[in-house]
């Protein structure tokens, strides 16, 4: 048995669906919890250590979407993976706004479930660099904060890990199916708009210009030209 068994909690209103998602995690060797609605999920969730949650979207009581922003207020940063009926990208960004990880719509196999989990947990634990710079933006991947001359910009844990990846790889050009793929582990789909989404809401929140586009090839991160 390994030491320090990592902790887990599952929200799902639907019994069969909490049942199995619980057994196959804790034959994976998680520790889970349970929840069958967004009260007891939020309580749980806001009061106990969790190094991940898997999340329904439609649940009783109190919606998902409620539930998280509910714990990012409180600056819960665990991470967490949405289970939602529904497959449009609109969708997604508003469970991405309110502070979601990644997501997985239903009907899903189980595998796909752990193996967003097993990325979700290496990304949270697996930052040995602690702060990246470019220009006046500084952003600290041990505390999740991001800052423009000192003053503290907030953003979505969407627009964050972006920003990071960018940051990661300064200088050179990225394209948008390798952030695609960074922000969604094994995602099929490819809609980009859901990126440019994201960068236009980067660069209004920062409000310097340290992302350019590279026409038909991606984005590249440099420190500005002027001082302004």
């Amino acid at each position: 048995m390994t030491e320090t068994a990592l902790r887990l909690l599952v929200v799902e209103d639907d019994p069969d669906l909490n049942r199995q998602l619980t057994a196959a995690l804790s034959d994976a060797g998680y520790v889970v919890d349970r929840a069958f609605d967004g009260e007891e999920g939020h309580y749980l969730g806001d009061s106990e250590p969790y190094d991940a949650v898997v999340l329904d979207i439609g649940l009783p009581k109190m919606d998902g979407i409620s539930v998280l922003e509910a714990w990012r207020r409180n600056n819960r940063i665990m991470p967490v993976l949405i289970l939602t009926a529904r497959d449009r990208w609109s969708d997604k960004v508003q469970g991405f706004d309110a502070g979601a990880d990644d997501y997985v719509a239903k009907p899903f196999h189980m595998e796909e479930v752990l193996a967003r989990l097993r990325a979700l947990l290496r990304r949270s634990t697996g930052h040995a660099q602690s702060e990246l710079t470019c220009g006046p933006v500084v952003l600290d991947t041990r505390t999740g904060r991001v800052s423009v001359n000192g003053n503290a910009v907030k953003m979505t844990s969407h627009e964050y890990r972006l920003l990071a990846y960018l940051m990661h790889h300064a200088g050179r050009v990225v394209s948008r199916t390798e952030l695609v793929e960074h922000l969604y582990d094994q995602d099929f789909d490819r809609d980009s708009n859901t990126i440019e989404v994201f960068v236009g809401r980067i660069r209004k929140k920062l409000g310097v210009d340290i992302i350019q586009t590279v026409r038909g090839l991606g984005y590249l991160l440099t420190p500005p030209t002027d001082a302004r």
